[in-house]
């Protein structure tokens, strides 16, 4: 198809309407649950609306690709710029009526930290904290805001004299995950699980024999998935399409809660990697 039907160029529900003489059976009855709630189809994943609608997903995928678009996510994107309030697409909670930025943001974080203490599977933390604690290499990944989550967990976990790296370049992510092996653990972050690099870490990752810790907001995404073992986060009101604030937040508790748990299974050993480590920082200030 033409360029002029990709994302921002028309109108993705005009794309819906004026194509659907051409629309099989089932593409008509995905077209008119669209078409009938369009911002309800923003949010949930390919799996979940497929799901709803009562098709299969590579029945919904071939139909966004008619349209024109790449992928879903592409889909997902142009329907939320018509279908959402423009405060919808920025951020995951609207500011209404006497409420301020501040209360919003800071509520929706408290959510964020209570609905992840309360739905977080405490035995695979203690699975991750093990393998973490036994692994020859921890490789702590991600991409863009999931990197600043990755990048917390190597301030933190460097601490307790595990062997850890991370990167920020992408190629170099997948640098690490190509030279990794069974006897090493890889963190892997990313909010929605679909991000077409994350999984192409997680796939390296996969083809090295290295075991996958995911950590995201999405249990059925394609990350989860493949991951042998899935840290979720939660956030309230988060979609893939307004910025992961809260899940972030919720995401950085988990690392720390983790930090402590690797601190408790390594006992004298981690705490006296972080005393020389204290020292070290300490001998350097005024």
């Amino acid at each position: 198809m033409e360029d002029r039907y990709k994302m921002g160029a028309t109108s993705c529900l005009y794309l819906i309407h004026s194509m659907d003489s051409s629309f099989s059976e089932k593409e008509h009855k995905i077209a008119s649950c669209i078409l009938a709630a369009p911002a309800d189809s923003v949010h949930p994943s390919i799996e979940e609306l497929a799901d709803r609608i009562g098709v299969s997903v590579s029945t919904l995928l071939r139909f966004v690709r008619k349209l024109g678009y790449d992928g879903y996510q592409q889909f997902r994107i142009a329907l939320a710029t018509e279908a959402l309030a423009p405060e919808a697409r920025f951020y995951e909670a609207p500011v209404r009526g006497s409420e301020d930025a501040v209360t919003v943001v800071f509520g929706e974080a408290v959510k964020a930290l209570e609905m992840t203490a309360a739905m977080l599977d405490r035995a695979a933390l203690r699975k991750t904290a093990e393998l973490a604690c036994g692994a020859r290499r921890l490789l702590l990944l991600g991409l863009g805001g999931s990197g600043l989550v990755a990048r917390d967990a190597f301030h933190k976990l460097i601490r307790s004299g595990l062997p850890c790296q991370t990167a920020e370049d992408y190629h170099l992510q997948l640098m690490l995950a190509s030279q990794a092996g069974p006897g090493d653990l890889a963190i892997l972050v990313s909010h929605t699980g679909i991000n077409k690099d994350a999984l192409a870490l997680a796939e390296a990752l996969g083809h090295a024999g290295c075991p996958v810790v995911a950590m995201t907001t999405y249990p059925r995404s394609p990350l989860a998935r493949m991951a042998d073992i899935v840290l979720l986060s939660a956030a309230p009101g988060s979609s893939v399409i307004s910025e992961a604030f809260s899940a972030r937040i919720a995401q950085l508790a988990m690392i720390d809660a983790l930090y402590v748990q690797v601190m408790e299974i390594l006992g004298d050993s981690g705490m006296h990697s972080m005393e020389r480590m204290r020292s070290e920082i300490a001998r350097r200030r005024t």
